[in-house]
């Protein structure tokens, strides 16, 4: 068995957004750090960084945060954006505040504008990411549209055909799948992430988007007891449905 990597604790716990190396030791000459039941009082001390660090460590009598790699699934809510330098309430926003300072940073994986909710994942994680993300992938995802206008029921076959062109673009869509749920309301699953595509394929066919919701990523659906603005780390083995 191959022994777990180790960090000097004021590194990893600056790292996870704690504070500085100084104030990560001051905390620990405070007796505040206690590993297994026993307070770490120097700082440059040599800790295991395994997943389940949050059962061993406690800071202040609360369970460490997660070490990285991290991967979150949240609902996000409307109202909120998923960018760090956009205006407004951001997804991080609902995050402990501590983890902006977290190195490696935390990522959306993909965006969901400010008008549209449902699931969205966050990690620190940058191979995952870049497969969930990857066109090469063809990750299928889910979206529950409601629409201004009904459906003309000509929407389906040109969305499937993969000729659509949106508007100032000059390659065609990859097929998408529309499922008629109401006169006024489908979903549609697509596998690509141009920007803004749901609402402007919509568009292409004379609708208007009202109210947008991402359910589906892949294998990995939204959980429907998750809240909006919820969250709760994502399991490997839900990480590992994305791709099934």
């Amino acid at each position: 068995m191959s022994r777990p990597p180790m960090a000097r604790l004021d590194r990893l716990l600056a790292n996870l957004g704690y504070g500085s190396r100084r104030e990560v030791a001051a905390l620990a000459r405070a007796g505040r750090i206690v590993l297994n039941g026993r307070p770490l009082t120097e700082s440059g001390a040599k800790v295991p960084v395994t997943a389940d660090l949050p059962l061993q460590m406690t800071i202040n009598g609360v369970p460490v945060d997660p070490p990285a790699p991290l991967t979150l699934i949240m609902n996000k809510p409307l109202g909120v954006v998923c960018s760090h330098k956009e205006p407004g309430r951001s997804v991080y926003d609902l995050l402990p505040h501590r983890w902006r300072a977290r190195m490696p940073g935390l990522s959306t994986v993909g965006r969901l504008d400010k008008d549209t909710s449902g699931l969205l994942l966050i990690t620190d994680d940058g191979p995952f990411l870049h497969r969930v993300i990857s066109p090469r992938s063809h990750v299928p995802k889910r979206y529950r549209a409601e629409l201004a206008r009904p459906l003309n029921g000509r929407e389906g076959e040109l969305f499937a055909s993969g000729t659509l062109v949106l508007e100032g673009e000059n390659d065609p869509l990859a097929p998408a799948d529309l499922i008629v749920t109401g006169p006024q309301s489908a979903d549609l699953i697509i596998t690509e992430g141009r920007y803004h595509q749901v609402r402007r394929m919509f568009a292409a066919v004379g609708n208007h988007v009202v109210l947008l919701h991402r359910e589906q990523i892949g294998g990995l659906t939204l959980p429907e007891d998750l809240e909006p603005g919820a969250w709760h780390l994502l399991p490997a083995e839900d990480q590992a449905a994305i791709f099934s």
